[in-house]
């Protein structure tokens, strides 16, 4: 048995958040990685957003496409690496890439003339950047841990990241004398940060079992093989993970007409402004995430399930969204971005990717990117031309957009209900399964 039973520190955590004592130093340096891998995104992210404003909607959605193609493009090539890397080298591999091409982007600023060129490469590729290595690490994470520690810890795991996206913007905050091009190479180094901590979660055993006594769980697995657009094809294949991508699509629209919506509130406001706002919504948005997250979302999960977990987030979007129809003020939208945002990284976005401890490892790390990368950023370029066509074309005004919204978050609710079922069926067969071989 192992001895961290006895302190006083396992015992407090287990009361408050279901931590087992041997799953600490585990779950420490989960938390420790993804904070880190936040903080590096987080930097970069308020410099990008306050961007925005400077462009109509119409250059927004291009961009948006245009993020879509390059998403696609990476995927396929990630797809690849996955096919011939051992998954012990693929998450440091992708992480060590995305710093260096910060470190490139850094130098080529120097001598690349045109800032709007600078600006909006820099837009794309940091939206690029915002999924891909989240993406990948959940896929780390849903791979080491069994169904069950999912429940009970990817909720305290998560707080790492909201801790990570409060540090991040205060940098730029505290540092805005360092401007925005000096910013990508602090990303860089943070994020390289990252590779040591990888490397040592992957050398510990936290399973606690005495059969597996000396085994470790995160084996050093052979490349994945098969085909490098696998993942495409498991994806449109299986029902629960189409499931899983609609989720996110309309998840997805929700957070494209609040976006364009606090984006045309700020025009008149200057880039500081902005700038400041965004980082306001960061810190407020994550301050209630790690609250949420380290106390409430394992007891909602294991008490609760995954179906009303997941259906949490939608339920609260249709009130918030019912109420800008009725108060179309920046403050009302800003208040709605924050719970929204937080309610998704505490409760909504641990709970969805506990929906890949119930698959194999193959569609860990090839199909999740797909329905993470290319149906995130395709619902990204679908809602972004629909707002431009509702608000341009149609001529609907904030009122009009938030009633819309709330039919989608609607339709997210009953689909949230759906992949709650389905976990459950999954679990009542495997448990029917162990019940019949014994």
């Amino acid at each position: 048995m192992n001895q961290a039973s006895d302190g006083p520190l396992a015992k407090i955590l287990k009361s408050l958040s279901k931590i087992e004592p041997h799953e600490i130093k585990a779950t420490v340096l989960s938390f420790l990685l993804v904070m880190t891998l936040m903080a590096s995104y987080y930097i970069l992210r308020p410099v990008r957003d306050a961007m925005a404003s400077d462009w109509s909607d119409a250059e927004v959605s291009m961009l948006w496409t245009i993020n879509f193609l390059f998403s696609f493009i990476f995927v396929a090539i990630y797809g690849f690496a996955a096919s011939k890397l051992a998954v012990k080298k693929l998450v440091p591999s992708v992480f060590l890439f995305f710093a260096t091409t910060f470190v490139i982007f850094y130098l080529g600023t120097s001598y690349v003339e045109n800032p709007t060129l600078i600006d909006k490469s820099f837009y794309v590729w940091v939206s690029v950047f915002a999924l891909f290595p989240v993406s990948l690490f959940w896929s780390f994470m849903a791979d080491i841990y069994r169904k069950d520690q999912s429940k009970r810890l990817f909720g305290v795991i998560t707080t790492g990241a909201s801790i990570g996206a409060m540090v991040g913007p205060s940098i730029p905050l505290i540092f805005s004398e360092l401007g925005t091009y000096n910013l990508m190479l602090v990303a860089a180094i943070i994020l390289v940060l990252t590779i040591p901590l990888i490397g040592y979660l992957r050398t510990l055993d936290f399973t606690n079992d005495e059969q597996q006594s000396g085994i470790t769980p995160v084996a050093a697995f052979e490349p994945l093989g098969g085909n490098p657009l696998a993942g495409f094809k498991l994806f449109l294949t299986n029902p629960f993970l189409l499931g899983i991508g609609m989720f996110l699509f309309l998840y997805t629209g929700i957070g494209t007409f609040i976006y364009f919506e606090l984006k045309n509130l700020m025009v008149d406001l200057s880039r500081e402004e902005r700038t400041e706002i965004w980082a306001f919504m960061d810190l407020a948005t994550n301050t209630l995430t790690v609250l949420t997250g380290f106390f409430i979302t394992s007891r909602l999960t294991t008490r609760f399930g995954l179906g009303l977990t997941l259906a949490l987030l939608p339920l609260v979007v249709v009130a918030g969204l019912l109420s800008v129809a009725m108060v179309p003020l920046l403050a009302v939208v800003v208040g709605l971005q924050i719970f929204r945002r937080g309610g998704n990284y505490a409760i909504t976005r641990p709970a969805r990717e506990m929906l890949f401890t119930y698959v194999d490892q193959e569609t860990r790390f090839k199909a999740k990117q797909v329905i993470d990368i290319i149906v995130y950023r395709g619902g990204d370029v679908f809602w972004g031309w629909a707002f431009t066509l509702l608000t341009t074309v149609i001529g609907l005004g904030m009122a009009g957009v938030a009633l819309v919204g709330a039919g989608i978050a609607t339709l997210w609710t009953v689909i949230a209900f759906y992949l709650g079922r389905q976990t459950e069926h999954i679990d009542k067969s495997e448990a029917q399964s162990v019940k019949t071989e014994s």
